[in-house]
């Protein structure tokens, strides 16, 4: 089980994250939905320990997070990645064994498989020794999705990995998710609008800085919710998402 207790961020005197809890169960697929700046991204940053907090506590079999990150595979926004940086396919994919492998030993014959078997699932085996800078935003991120396969964890963690995404870059994605779920690992994404994709969905969370909403998908998107979600104390709205009519 994933526990997250009175999770809160703040920047520079700015709530970012409001005292956030929740659990996830093995074997869930947990969408994150809010507008721009709501905090979804500082949420699983600061489950990971990237981004300080001023409260709160994550664990995962009663043990802190922090402690078997090893057993997390987290995939950021593709605006936070160097894409110039000179690296292959094949190479990026292979870092996310750095941990087990070492710095300085070459990869063994299962790394390679896992390597082989990751880019596989998502199309891009061919595609190796190519430089990364040189794919299409599609291919980075199955790129990006192939490297957490690779990693084998318990744990995944893919914050917006549909934006700006082809539609067969969209289908792996949501056919690599499905198999996550059969397989029994803890699964959250984000995402500003879900669209049709929500009906994957075993629960939906909105959130503004604060847990908005937690549950079934077509429980949690009331017109309620959506209000309090997307639009702002001030009255002006981020735009609900094109998801609340297909809820």
């Amino acid at each position: 089980m994933l526990e997250v207790q009175q999770l809160a961020v703040k920047y520079q005197g700015s709530c970012c994250l409001d005292s956030v809890s929740f659990q996830v169960a093995p074997g869930q697929f947990v969408g994150i939905m809010g507008p721009n700046g709501a905090g979804k991204s500082t949420m699983m940053k600061a489950m990971l320990g990237l981004v300080p907090t001023v409260s709160g506590r994550v664990s995962f079999c009663t043990c802190p997070l922090c402690q078997q990150l090893e057993r997390v595979a987290y995939v950021p926004q593709r605006s936070q990645i160097d894409w110039d940086f000179p690296v292959t396919v094949g190479s990026v994919v292979m870092m996310a064994l750095t941990r087990s492998l070492g710095w300085f030993r070459g990869p063994h014959r299962e790394a390679k498989q896992r390597v082989h078997a990751a880019l596989e699932q998502v199309g891009l085996w061919d595609w190796r020794h190519r430089r990364i800078g040189a794919l299409s935003g599609g291919q980075q991120q199955r790129v990006f999705l192939a490297r957490a396969l690779a990693q084998n964890a318990d744990i995944f963690l893919f914050d917006e990995p549909f934006t700006g995404v082809d539609q067969p870059t969209e289908e792996i994605l949501l056919e690599v998710f499905r198999s996550l779920k059969q397989q029994g690992k803890i699964l959250m994404v984000s995402s500003h609008d879900w669209g049709k994709s929500m009906s994957q969905l075993d629960r939906l969370m909105l959130l503004n800085q604060r847990l908005i909403a937690d549950g079934y998908p077509d429980q949690v998107m009331t017109p309620e919710n959506l209000q309090k979600t997307f639009v702002t104390a001030r009255g002006a709205g981020s735009g609900v998402p094109r998801s609340a009519f297909f809820c």
